[in-house]
């Protein structure tokens, strides 16, 4: 019986050695990998977009006047992510422009014209009207607070615009200021 004990001893030595080294040549063969595969460490992996030509089309389709920031009116840094225009949806017709701030801050800009209350609620997360108001060029904004995005919203005949995210209050601003309002 010692015998037998033994050697199922040396066969588990064996199998443990043979996974050892198994591991090791596995770690060699990725750090080769890693060595001679190039990367770009500086890589960003945000992808931006370009708004230009859907803004353009958007703007001949919707039913309202559109919103977006012309080329330039946003400070350094600022990078459009996402834009989409729905024209039927349970929000009327819906038009998103996405952006990231130069502190990788979130800033969209949301239009409808459908029920001012729920859109707000939908593209806020659920953010509610304050007492606090902002003048922007001319127009009187209403400031939402929400637990997730806090809100600049516009209530205008026909459309209600939203400036919406998590960016600090000053950069939902800015947004608000570089927006220029177009039909066709």
């Amino acid at each position: 019986m010692g015998d037998h004990v033994r050697v199922a001893g040396k066969r588990g030595n064996k199998t443990i050695r043979g996974m050892v080294q198994s591991l090791g040549v596995t770690v060699v063969v990725a750090g080769l990998i890693y060595v001679f595969i190039p990367h770009d460490e500086d890589h960003d992996p945000i992808r931006t977009v370009d708004y230009r030509v859907e803004l353009q089309t958007v703007r001949r389709a919707a039913p309202y006047p559109v919103a977006a920031p012309e080329p330039g009116g946003l400070p350094e840094g600022w990078r459009a992510t996402s834009v989409r225009y729905t024209p039927e949806s349970k929000d009327g017709a819906a038009w998103h422009l996405g952006f990231l701030d130069a502190d990788r801050e979130y800033v969209a800009v949301e239009q409808s014209d459908g029920r001012p209350a729920a859109f707000v609620g939908n593209v806020t997360h659920g953010a509610r009207e304050t007492d606090r108001t902002e003048r922007v060029n001319g127009r009187e904004w209403t400031w939402y607070k929400g637990p997730k995005y806090n809100a600049l919203v516009l209530q205008e005949e026909g459309v209600t615009t939203v400036v919406t995210g998590t960016a600090p209050y000053g950069h939902l601003v800015k947004m608000a200021a570089a927006l220029q309002t177009r039909k066709g």
